[in-house]
């Protein structure tokens, strides 16, 4: 027996948006208050995460929000022929403002905010406590990161935007959140509007499996199940619910060569041991096999 079409579909809505977006709203405005130290500096202040991407659950309750320093820049220029990267060298010039300057100048903007007790600096994040209708959140305090694809001179280049942060346990963590969210609405149109609710629905089959001790907690996170879909044929995606999940199992369990899934940003691939921003392969393969086996075991 498999999950029944009315499970599939009390799976599919989205969680609360409401009570986030007034949580994002507040944070957003505490970030961007005149009183910061940072606040003569270029930033910008935006969501990521299930609720940015409108791929949150009843059962999720955090905020995700970046605070990026644009002021400064990290960058790549190893993808540019010679010629390109030494035009870029000869442009570039140092910035005397510190990312640390600025992460300090975040926390405690946020500590007179909403108090000292409740704002936690974090490895990667500032962890800003739930009070009252406010909502628990995490602020990402990270500067802006460019991997150029061309580079002819300070008016005529191209590069790909993301963001990069210290991590104490993974060194600089490099991601691109924007590039994430505009990839999943673009999915999310090629298949109907059928790709944030099939997320939704394996958001919840994870909570089940973990509810029932098939996987533990931290095997699948919300960005790894986003990003394993998107690898989805849009094809797979038409139907009722069932239809659509069964031809997405079908379709995980055949494709046995993983290798070149790749996250939705297109910058990584999904499934990979070595970087901080891949799902580890054992964790994947094991999401996989319980969804399965939840699926034919209902």
């Amino acid at each position: 027996m498999t999950i029944p079409e009315s499970q599939l579909e009390t799976w599919s809505k989205q969680g609360s948006v409401t009570q986030s977006s007034t949580t994002y709203q507040i944070i957003r405005n505490a970030l961007l208050d005149a009183k910061a130290v940072y606040a003569d500096k270029t930033f910008e202040v935006f969501l990521q995460g299930s609720y940015g991407n409108d791929t949150n659950i009843y059962a999720e309750s955090d905020v995700d929000t970046v605070m990026r320093l644009d002021s400064i820049y990290s960058y790549s220029i190893k993808d540019l022929p010679p010629e390109q990267q030494e035009a870029f060298q000869r442009d570039f010039s140092a910035a005397t403002y510190t990312f640390a300057e600025f992460k300090q100048g975040v926390v405690t903007r946020l500590s007179n905010a909403f108090g000292a007790d409740n704002v936690t600096p974090g490895n990667k994040a500032v962890r800003i406590k739930a009070n009252g209708s406010r909502r628990s959140a995490d602020v990402v305090v990270c500067y802006q990161y460019r991997r150029y694809l061309r580079y002819k001179s300070a008016k005529d280049y191209e590069y790909v935007p993301g963001v990069i942060f210290p991590s104490k346990s993974d060194g600089d963590i490099i991601n691109y959140p924007k590039r994430h969210s505009e990839n999943c609405t673009a999915k999310h149109q090629a298949t109907h509007n059928n790709f944030k609710p099939l997320v939704r629905i394996f958001k919840n089959m994870r909570g089940k499996l973990e509810a029932d001790a098939l996987i533990t907690k931290g095997v699948a996170p919300s960005y790894f199940i986003e990003g394993l879909l998107y690898n989805v044929p849009n094809s797979h995606f038409s139907g009722k619910y069932a239809d659509m999940a069964s031809n997405i199992l079908k379709w995980l369990q055949e494709t046995t060569d993983r290798t070149k899934f790749v996250c939705v940003n297109e910058q990584y691939y999904l499934l990979r041991n070595d970087i901080a921003v891949c799902w580890p392969v054992v964790n994947g393969e094991k999401f996989i096999k319980a969804a399965i086996q939840l699926w034919n075991n209902w």
